[in-house]
């Protein structure tokens, strides 16, 4: 029991210290809706769970979050295990975004990326390339966020190193985003 109360009380902590972020939460809706508002996508990626809320994002664009509203273009890059793993075998596993990224992804577009470390070389790169195109890049982080906060232009970096605990705080960002966005899509 004690290990579940700590658990709690870390999670309320950290949900206590993240409010600087909700500003960004909010600049990250709108840019989802302005890319959408010019005829632009949303793709998303990360690495295991972060993997999972990448498609938990795009999937909420796609289906719906609380309002029933027309469906918005999104793809969680990280969904096809086709392409996932013939990138890994053929090429390697740091392009496994990146070659995707090239595939799809153009000027009007947002791409976000999940690393709860911030260093998942895969999504720092893929991020670097995203923004070489000209796409609007955000980052959902932990720690200290680098370096792929160094390529986003819109950075969601919770303050702990605990990956859980970045994971859940992760999860609630990204709901208030899509609140954003849906009251939006339902107007």
């Amino acid at each position: 029991m004690d290990d579940a109360r700590a658990a709690v009380d870390e999670h309320l902590d950290l949900a206590a210290r993240i409010d600087p972020l909700l500003t960004t939460a909010v600049d990250v809706a709108h840019a989802v809706i302005a890319s959408y508002e010019r005829g632009g996508r949303v793709y998303t990626f990360g690495n295991g769970g972060s993997a999972a809320d990448s498609l938990h994002f795009a999937e909420e664009l796609v289906a719906r979050f609380r309002r029933e509203r027309r469906p918005l273009a999104a793809q969680s890059l990280a969904a096809d295990p086709t392409v996932l793993t013939c990138i890994a075998n053929d090429f390697d596993f740091d392009d496994l975004f990146v070659r995707q990224v090239r595939a799809f992804v153009g000027k009007e577009d947002v791409v976000i990326g999940f690393t709860t470390s911030g260093r998942s070389s895969n999504v720092v790169n893929a991020l670097a390339v995203a923004r070489e195109l000209g796409a609007l890049t955000v980052v959902f982080g932990g720690g200290e966020g680098m370096p792929a906060a160094g390529h986003a232009d819109l950075a969601l970096v919770v303050p702990s190193d605990s990956t859980a605990r970045v994971q859940e705080m992760h999860v609630l960002l990204l709901h208030i985003v899509l609140d954003q966005v849906d009251r939006w899509a339902a107007s």
